[in-house]
């Protein structure tokens, strides 16, 4: 019967509206922009000023217009998702990895450990992300691989915190004291004991923040401290229409939409798996 009812639920959560947005959504984009260079043979930076400022819909050749320079804005969006997805994922993978080590090492060793990690995780905390992005670009210059680390930077954080204080309710458990007592070695008890029981809320907390940062890297090429403006992004094409928002608004709003879509399916898809790999959270619904 509990078999049966796991079974249905199951069943339920897999076709519901969340999974099936969000997962339809995000694999949309990602596929697009995947096959971006198959959709758009001729790239995203082909100038022709005999089509500048094609409105939307009134031309086969350019379903979503042109920009100022006649650039097809559909080839630009597609091509320009490559960037805001790299960095989002990307971003968020070096976020995860140095942030779950910090967090292991504070929870099982506690001590001197502890107090370091989280005392500088306070510190970073207490300082503001447009703070930080200033001065970090400041320092060491925008770019590519300088709006990445940044992100990783502000982000890893939030792992240390989340795995820390998983790592406190589990080092006591029966099983790792017995781990402990039969003298398996630490980097055992932390990398095959302690580690997969974490992964869940890493993997919903990854989920969210690819999202978060694709806004993030969005807001920080709008407002000229991420990307080359001469790579194609999303958050460059906005700041590259918000001069023609009266006059040709697909230049903005077209990337903007792009950017909507994709966080809400990453957010959706996100909900989904809180929602699936915590099965107290919301079954009462």
């Amino acid at each position: 019967m509990a078999a049966k009812t796991s079974s249905s639920l199951l069943f339920s959560r897999l076709f519901s509206l969340e999974f099936i947005l969000g997962v339809g959504l995000t694999a949309i984009i990602c596929l697009a922009v995947l096959f971006s260079g198959l959709l758009f043979p001729n790239g995203a930076d082909k100038i022709d000023l005999m089509a500048r400022l094609t409105p939307p819909f009134t031309n086969m050749a350019h379903i979503f217009g042109t920009d100022p320079l006649g650039r097809d804005v559909l080839a630009r969006v597609v091509t320009g998702g490559k960037i805001s997805l790299m960095v989002g994922f990307i971003s968020v993978a070096g976020a995860v990895v140095f942030g779950v080590l910090m967090g292991l090492i504070a929870g099982y060793y506690r001590g001197f450990w502890d107090m370091l990690v989280m005392r500088f995780a306070d510190v970073q905390l207490a300082l503001p992300f447009i703070l930080l992005a200033i001065t970090f670009i400041a320092i060491v210059g925008g770019g590519l691989v300088n709006t990445i680390i940044l992100l990783i930077v502000s982000q890893w954080v939030q792992y240390a915190r989340l795995v820390r204080g998983s790592v406190l309710a589990l080092r006591e458990r029966e099983f790792i004291l017995s781990a402990r007592a039969i003298g398996v070695k630490d980097w055992r008890i932390i990398f095959q004991h302690l580690l997969p029981n974490l992964l869940g809320p890493v993997i919903v907390l990854m989920t969210l923040n690819v999202a978060n940062n694709i806004l993030l890297e969005s807001s920080l090429t709008f407002l000229g401290l991420g990307v080359d403006p001469t790579i194609p992004s999303w958050g460059g094409m906005l700041a590259d229409g918000r001069t023609y928002l009266q006059t040709a608004w697909w230049v903005s709003v077209f990337p903007g939409l792009a950017i909507l879509l994709t966080v809400l399916g990453l957010n959706l898809l996100g909900d989904w798996l809180r929602d699936s790999l915590d099965p107290t959270g919301r079954t009462s619904r």
